[in-house]
């Protein structure tokens, strides 16, 4: 399909789901051909009394309802001049407002974005399958079938059915979709295994201790739908501003009864006090909001989380793969006898390229670009999640941990490794060790200078929350100047952090990338989700997601947020302005309705045209002081 055809039919289905501001379009301009064209003014009329009462009956019958019900919103002046101009038979002037009124509901549906499916992701990856042991046979069994005690067997590939023991001698696990680092993590026997991890190396057997209901993996499925059940409705920007506008107006409408003694006074002051900059300026600004967001690579699904971003007082960071780049890189290469770091790296490389290890292809692309192309070793043989050997030019090469080369060596191995915030991998060659490889995973470029444009916008507190250790955490928080680390965080861990932080900051923003950050995200006022390489179910429970790989575009999706609410609140003010100024004249009969209709449309352009300022690029970066206590209240 075309993009021009993909476009259309977006318009035809925004026109199926928004057929009354096309209709009054449609039914004003046949009354004005009829009126000044063919000069029937009692056919125009007609036409017009249909439109507004088609168009008008849904407004007043979900205001009236919305007001039975205790709440009373932006509308109920636009259903009151509806009202009016029906039984006053001021069929045009009926016919703007609900143009109007009609218009505004639309653009703002528009803007509102699409439900999250984040649970449906989610469940759909669930564990739902394990493979029974009992004696010698092997049965395939829905997970939810496990009970604790029974031994299970995970193949290479599978993902860990429920939250168990490891009985095996070894095992190699990818718990990067729970914890979000990256590494698989080798497990001895007496280990846990966590439910939804993924086994990346040989088979092994396990002992389950919990029933799937009760698992890791199923916890992560009910933090993100408790989060979304939680989460409380936000008023209607338009509808803070009707709390006090709304009775102002009716005040006129009195007033001017009592001046003129006229009813046609009333329909006067409700026509021009239509609160029409409340309906239309809010959404056109999100929506230009939304799009000047989406050309700097962010995605953001509804008004609601630019709102909320714009006034945001805590921001909340993952560390492994949002901070950090998420995968390891080679940091130094130190020779122990004679050879030089080339050469050992070349080595490394050269034998680990066979290995399905994510370290041994961080060791073969590093050694690729320093030294160019790799020699083919001959007789590999991996132990999964330990280390690997291979024979190279003639040498016997071993490549794994200290205890991996000792067990291989004897006593002459390397020592254990004592080094912080970083991964060694040492290599010995003829049975002696020849060098040590650091890997480690690097801070994003920029991460620091986001943090200060974050604090020149007013945000209060930064913290990083990560399921990696105490020791990894803090280097990166004094690195990057965070104000607060916590680690060793499983996800449950990282949402009982976030509440506790909700209640001396709000609104707040986190940010994150995996499975494990998903109900974080979802928990969060605004969660912001790394789109790049992130996963879907993350990106799915975030309100805005960054379709670059770069975490700094947080600080970009801010400023639009205080640059699209700083031009919708000025619009709102100066459209409502011009509109009491209206009603002051029209309350001493100074304006009749139709003319208090056309002045109504003037001010609506003029409302819609400074909205639409939020899509450009300001002229100058001039910080905007936005001192609005009601966005993100509930």
């Amino acid at each position: 399909m075309s993009r021009q055809a993909a476009e259309s039919g977006k318009l035809r289905a925004f026109v199926r789901a928004n057929p009354v501001p096309f209709l009054a379009l449609a039914g004003l301009f046949v009354g004005l051909v009829l009126q000044f064209g063919l000069h029937q003014p009692s056919s125009a009329r007609r036409v017009w009394l249909a439109i507004l009462i088609v168009g008008g009956i849904p407004l007043v019958w979900r205001t009236s309802r919305g007001m039975l019900q205790g709440k009373f919103a932006s509308d109920v002046v636009a259903m009151l001049a509806v009202v009016t101009a029906i039984i006053m038979d001021q069929a045009f002037a009926g016919v703007i407002i609900v143009l109007m009124q009609a218009g505004g509901e639309a653009l703002e549906s528009y803007s509102l974005g699409r439900a999250s499916s984040s649970l449906d992701q989610l469940l759909a990856r669930a564990p739902r399958t394990a493979h029974r042991k009992a004696g010698e046979e092997l049965t395939e069994v829905e997970a939810v079938s496990v009970r604790p005690g029974d031994v299970l067997v995970v193949r290479p590939g599978d993902l860990i059915p429920v939250d168990g023991t490891l009985l095996s001698a070894q095992a190699d696990v990818d718990e990067s979709a729970l914890t979000g680092e990256p590494m698989p993590r080798g497990k001895s026997p007496g280990d846990a295994l966590l439910s939804g991890s993924v086994n990346t190396g040989g088979a092994f057997e396990m002992r389950a201790d919990k029933i799937g209901a009760e698992s890791q993996y199923s916890r992560i499925v009910q933090l993100v739908k408790q989060a979304q059940e939680e989460r409380p409705p936000l008023q209607r920007l338009a509808d803070r501003y009707a709390v006090w506008f709304t009775p102002l107006t009716l005040v006129m409408c009195g007033l001017g009864w009592w001046i003129t003694g006229e009813i046609h006074t009333v329909l006067a002051v409700l026509v021009v006090a239509t609160p029409c900059p409340l309906i239309l300026a809010v959404p056109v600004a999100v929506i230009s909001g939304i799009n000047r967001a989406a050309s700097l690579g962010i995605i953001v699904k509804g008004g609601t989380a630019l709102e909320q971003i714009a006034s945001a007082k805590a921001f909340v960071f993952d560390k492994t793969g949002t901070l950090t780049l998420g995968r390891p890189v080679v940091e130094a290469v130190t020779p122990f006898d004679g050879l030089t770091s080339r050469e050992i790296l070349h080595a490394a490389g050269s034998v680990e390229q066979l290995s399905s290890h994510l370290l041994g292809r961080t060791l073969a692309a590093a050694a690729q670009k320093e030294g160019g192309p790799l020699t083919m070793p001959t007789s590999f043989q991996e132990v999964a999640g330990r280390g690997v050997e291979a024979d190279l030019d003639g040498q016997h090469i071993i490549i794994g941990s200290p205890r991996f080369l000792r067990e291989r060596i004897g006593s002459s191995g390397p020592p254990r490794d004592s080094t912080q915030g970083a991964l060694e991998a040492y290599i010995a060659i003829d049975g002696k060790p020849a060098g040590m490889i650091r890997l480690s995973d690097q801070l994003r470029p920029g991460v620091d200078t986001m943090l200060q444009r974050l604090r020149a916008m007013g945000v209060q507190h930064t913290v990083m929350l990560t399921g990696d250790n105490t020791e990894n955490g803090s280097s990166i928080g004094s690195q990057i100047g965070l104000d607060e680390v916590k680690a060793n965080l499983l996800p449950e861990d990282k949402v009982e952090a976030l509440r506790a932080l909700k209640s001396q900051y709000a609104p707040i923003v986190m940010v994150g990338d995996g499975i494990n950050d998903a109900p974080a995200l979802a928990t969060a006022t605004v969660g912001i989700a790394m789109g790049a390489h992130g996963t879907g179910i993350s990106a799915e429970a975030a309100g805005i997601v960054l379709l670059v790989d770069d975490v700094t575009r947080v600080a970009d999706a801010m400023e639009v947020g205080r640059r699209m609410v700083h031009i919708a609140k000025q619009s709102i003010f100066v459209g409502l302005g011009l509109s009491f100024a209206c009603m002051v004249a029209a309350v001493f009969g100074k304006i009749p309705p139709v003319t208090g209709a056309l002045l109504q449309e003037a001010i609506d352009v003029a409302v819609i045209l400074n909205a639409l300022r939020a899509r450009s690029v300001p002229k100058f970066n001039i910080p905007l002081t936005i001192t609005a206590p009601e966005l993100g209240t509930h």
